[in-house]
C-alpha cells in the first residue's frame, strides 16, 4: 500500500531553502485575516502600479507557478520529471475582454500543445473556455443557441472556432485537451461545446476531456450519460474529475436568486460521489480516459487500491492523477514512485496576469479545512529529517 507520509520522497527535488520558505508561506495562508489583507494590499498596489513583482515572484509566484513563459516553466518541468511527475503547461490569464486578446491566448494554447507534442514529461494541455470568449457570450447561450440574438449569435460562432482549433491541433498532434469547468449558469454552454468536439475527435482515443466538478450533485448522473452515450455513438470519452472550486459563488448565486442549490449538501456527499466517479471511471475504462484532479488523500489511495482491483497496470495512460504545484507534493510524489501516472498543472504567465490565480491558490488555501495544516506538517516533518539526518 501506498504511504502518503514518505517525506524524504515528496520533497527530494527540494532544498531546505525551499522547504523553509514554503514552511514560512504556508504559515501566512493559514492565517485568514493575513490572506484578505494581503489581497486588498496586493490590488491597491496594482492600481497605484507599485513595483511588487520582485516580491511576489519570490514568494506565492515561486511556489505555485512554473515561470512567466513556457520556456521560462520549462525548468520546473525538468525538475519534476526528476521524480517520474509529468507537467500540465497552464496559461492562466483571467479577466481579458477583447476579441485580440481571446484571439491571443488561443495561440498561446497551441503553443503548449505544440510544445507537448514533443515533450515526454508534458502529457496534456489545457485551456478554460472564459479566457477565450466572453463570460456573457457563454450565459446567454446557456440558455438556448437558439435564443441568440443575431450579434451573440456571431460572438458565440467565434468561440466555436476557437475551440475547434485547439482541438484539431491537439489531435494532430496527439496531445489530450482538458477543458476546464467553471460555474454552473454558464457549464451546460461548456457541456455542450465539450460534446461536440468529443464526437469529432475522439474517435480513435480520448482526446478531448471535459471536466466534472463532483461537488454538484447532478454530475455523477451526467457521467453516466456521458459513459452510456459514448458506448453508443462508438467514441471515446475523456473525463477530468475534480471536486469543484466555485462552491461559495454557487451557493450565494442560489440564495440570492431563490433557485435550488446546485451543490452538494455537505462534504460527505461530495466525497461519496467522487470516490463512485472513481468506481465508475475503472470499471469502464475500455471506453473512458480520466485524470483525478484531487488533493485529498483518501481518493488518491482508492484509486490506486481501484486499479489493483480491477488488474489495471499503473502506467495505463488511461489513468492520470493530477495535483497543482507547490501543493500535495507527498501525494504526488509518492504515487509517481509507486509508477502511477502523476502530473502536475504548471501555472504560468506574466507576474500582474496570473496575480488572480495566485490569490485565489491563498484564499483556498486557508478555506479548506486541514489543507494547510497538512501541508505545514509535512513540511516540518521533512526538514526536521534533514536536520536529524
Amino acid at each position: 500500500m501506498i504511504s502518503f507520509e514518505n517525506t524524504e520522497i515528496a520533497f527530494r527535488g527540494k532544498s531546505l531553502k525551499d522547504l523553509k520558505k514554503a514552511r514560512w508561506l504556508f504559515r501566512l495562508v493559514s492565517r485568514p485575516s493575513l490572506v484578505k489583507f494581503g489581497k486588498v494590499a496586493t490590488n491597491i498596489a496594482l492600481r497605484l502600479h507599485l513595483p511588487i513583482n520582485g516580491i511576489i515572484k519570490k514568494t506565492i509566484f515561486h511556489q505555485f507557478c512554473g515561470g512567466v513563459s513556457i520556456k521560462d516553466s520549462l525548468e520546473a518541468s525538468r525538475k519534476l520529471a526528476e521524480g517520474n511527475v509529468k507537467t500540465i503547461l497552464d496559461y492562466s490569464i483571467e479577466g481579458k475582454t477583447s476579441e485580440e486578446d481571446f484571439d491571443a491566448t488561443v495561440a498561446e494554447i497551441i503553443a503548449t500543445i505544440r510544445e507537448a507534442k514533443n515533450n515526454p514529461n508534458i502529457p496534456f494541455a489545457v485551456f478554460k473556455v472564459t479566457g477565450i470568449c466572453l463570460f456573457e457570450t457563454l450565459k446567454k447561450a446557456n440558455d438556448g443557441v437558439d435564443q441568440l440574438s443575431i450579434e451573440d449569435r456571431v460572438l458565440y460562432e467565434k468561440v466555436l472556432e476557437r475551440i475547434d482549433r485547439i482541438c484539431a491541433e491537439s489531435y494532430a498532434a496527439q496531445v489530450p485537451i482538458f477543458i476546464d469547468a467553471e460555474e454552473s449558469w454558464i457549464q451546460d454552454s461548456i457541456d455542450t461545446i465539450a460534446l461536440t468536439m468529443s464526437r469529432k475527435y475522439n474517435t480513435e482515443r480520448a482526446i478531448v476531456y471535459n471536466t466534472l466538478q463532483l461537488y454538484r450533485h447532478d454530475r455523477l448522473a451526467f457521467m453516466k450519460n456521458e459513459i452510456e452515450l459514448a458506448r453508443k455513438e462508438s467514441w471515446f470519452l475523456g473525463l477530468k474529475l475534480v471536486r469543484g472550486a466555485y462552491m461559495e459563488k454557487e451557493r450565494n448565486r442560489a440564495r440570492e436568486k431563490n433557485y435550488p442549490s446546485p451543490i452538494q449538501p455537505n462534504k460527505a456527499a461530495c466525497d461519496a460521489d467522487f470516490n463512485a466517479a472513481l468506481e465508475l471511471a475503472v470499471k469502464n475504462v475500455d471506453v473512458l480516459s480520466i485524470c483525478a484532479g484531487t488533493h485529498n488523500e483518501e481518493s488518491a489511495l482508492r484509486l490506486s487500491e481501484l486499479m489493483i482491483k480491477h488488474k489495471i497496470d499503473p502506467s495505463d495512460p488511461r489513468i492520470f492523477f493530477a495535483q497543482l504545484l507547490g501543493m500535495s507534493d507527498h501525494i504526488s510524489f509518492n504515487l509517481a514512485e509507486s509508477h502511477y501516472q502523476v502530473a502536475k498543472y504548471v501555472p504560468y504567465g506574466p507576474i500582474r496576469e496570473v496575480l488572480p490565480y495566485l490569490i485565489r491558490r491563498a484564499e483556498e488555501n486557508t478555506s479548506v479545512a486541514g489543507q494547510t495544516g497538512r501541508e505545514l506538517s509535512l513540511i516540518l516533518k521533512e526538514i526536521h529529517r534533514r536536520k536529524k539526518g
